[in-house]
């Protein structure tokens, strides 16, 4: 049977996967949902974006395009979820569990769904009865911009199912995109929220001041903080060191395109989040996901004080000059 895939979400990953999707020669039908029906109207005359990624040229047939989600979900047997965590329940409103019954669940979101303080595969698995064979995670190194331009990216596909990750891998694969499966759920969508928070640090830090040597060893610090949140949460033998893991942090921490550490710098010279948020017009997501973490881990207890100094300066509004000091102290 042909697949048929539902994107959820109108933004430049979206966008990016959308492109992914439709240069790969798999044959499958691509259905695209967005809120904004002026947009959607543009790319049904314009074939692009206008507010993302409006580059790439998109190939769907009008009809694939609606806003309409319980519509565009009945076409599919996959669904790919890539709205910011914090708008999931918004999207998802009306929809019930009869509607996503025997499809599997595809998560293109790096956050946590707040409230819940659930990652994206747990909240699907609890309120929709996703069986958790049936979801699976896509996590970099991969920013949407460089998709844009075509140059070599690589996704990891995670599913406890790897038969599964391997076939819908294999609907991403193009001459700019090569995939990696795996079968640690946990793993790549804790690593996937923690690295944004960790490039918010680093733009804090790059903000106020510090240079290279330290976001050296701010980063050493973090993929460490990474291994053992991860391996408390789901203790699996996992190599923290491959490129979900990483790679995925790396590239968002230094990155130009990485609008975490973008918001970061931006507080670390000052602005206020909500300025902040104001002037970037996009989803920092790891704003939303210290939040999230630091109640979590109020469960696990692990060591994470580069996470705690990134929630003290967002949400108790400590100074970011005191507590990047503060936290040198504590980095090795």
């Amino acid at each position: 049977m042909k697949n048929s895939i539902a994107i959820v979400g109108g933004g430049s990953w979206a966008t990016a996967i959308v492109k992914i999707l439709g240069d790969n020669l798999v044959d499958k039908d691509v259905y695209w949902w967005m809120r904004n029906t002026e947009a959607i109207e543009h790319i049904k005359k314009y074939n692009h974006n206008p507010h993302y990624l409006s580059s790439v040229e998109t190939r769907l047939p009008n009809e694939n395009l609606s806003s309409d989600l319980k519509e565009i979900i009945a076409h599919c047997n996959m669904v790919l979820l890539n709205v910011p965590a914090a708008f999931l329940k918004e999207a998802l409103k009306g929809i019930t569990a009869d509607d996503l019954k025997g499809k599997k669940i595809i998560s293109a979101i790096k956050g946590i769904v707040p409230d819940d303080n659930l990652i994206i595969g747990e909240f699907m698995n609890r309120n929709y009865g996703i069986p958790f064979d049936d979801i699976l995670v896509i996590s970099g190194p991969c920013h949407a911009e460089e998709v844009a331009l075509e140059k070599l990216s690589y996704l990891t596909i995670a599913c406890q199912n790897l038969d599964l990750a391997g076939s819908f891998a294999a609907m991403l694969n193009t001459r700019y995109i090569k995939t990696i499966v795996s079968d640690d759920i946990y793993g790549t969508e804790y690593a996937a929220v923690l690295k944004n928070i960790y490039a918010v640090a680093s733009g804090i830090c790059h903000g106020v001041g510090y240079g290279d040597n330290f976001q050296a060893v701010l980063i050493s610090n973090a993929i460490r903080e990474i291994e053992a949140f991860v391996r408390a949460v789901h203790p699996i033998n996992r190599d923290i060191k491959e490129s979900a893991y990483l790679g995925d942090l790396m590239v968002t921490a230094y990155s130009q395109f990485s609008r975490n550490r973008t918001f970061g710098n931006m507080i670390g010279k000052g602005y206020t989040v909500k300025s902040a948020q104001l002037e970037m017009n996009m989803i920092a997501e790891g704003y939303y996901a210290v939040l999230c973490l630091h109640q979590i881990n109020k469960t696990y207890k692990v060591n994470i004080p580069i996470c705690h100094a990134v929630y003290t300066i967002l949400y108790e509004g400590h100074s970011p000059q005191i507590e990047m000091k503060l936290l040198s102290e504590q980095l090795t």
